[in-house]
């Protein structure tokens, strides 16, 4: 389960902080889109966790399926399960990412974690028991993950929010903005 820390160190404890958007109408604005950036990194971090988790669920599913109707083995099936969920109808909030995962591998890693004893290239080898807590782990962990992505999605929100308040109230404009980004590439060449 996703723990929040209150008083933590990691970013889903700093994001999640009751006190991380407090006064944020007199930071700076460079501030508050840092802010923002921040709690996006973490929200792009917990849908690759998410994605990882659907994944199993899926395999773990079709093996369900596979015993209970018969069929070929999970592993000759495995591009089949894996697009279907990728190319089906889209739900959630349709966010556009502009970041990619910063800890893909930690996140490999805590996935694997969750059944240690199961190896999921062979799911047929598992008996009835060990697969049914395999997937009520895995959907466990996916509805801790989801409830903590929507609450860093309402912090981004309330940021963006922000940063659009400015803007229409006319203490922001494109032109700084477009003017600190130059200044940011140059400080990185």
């Amino acid at each position: 389960m996703i723990e929040v820390r209150p008083g933590g160190r990691r970013r889903i404890d700093r994001v999640l902080a009751p006190d991380y958007t407090e006064g944020v109408e007199q930071r700076p604005l460079v501030e508050v889109r840092e802010l923002r950036d921040e709690a996006a990194q973490e929200e792009t971090d917990l849908s690759y966790l998410r994605r990882l988790l659907h994944a199993r669920i899926d395999i773990v599913r079709a093996e369900v399926k596979r015993r209970s109707e018969g069929g070929s083995a999970v592993v000759d099936q495995l591009a089949t399960i894996l697009s279907t969920n990728a190319v089906g109808p889209a739900t959630g909030l349709g966010r556009y990412q502009t970041h990619e995962p910063s800890r893909a591998d930690a996140h490999q890693r805590h996935v694997e974690a969750l059944v240690s004893d199961v190896d999921l290239s062979d799911v047929s080898s598992l008996t009835d028991s060990k697969l049914g807590e395999t997937l009520e782990t895995f959907i466990a962990e996916e509805a801790s993950v989801s409830i903590r992505r929507r609450e860093v999605q309402v912090v981004v929100d309330a940021l963006n929010a922000e940063i659009a308040a400015r803007y229409q109230r006319g203490s922001a404009s494109v032109d700084e903005l477009l003017a600190a980004e130059r200044g940011h590439r140059r400080t990185k060449e």
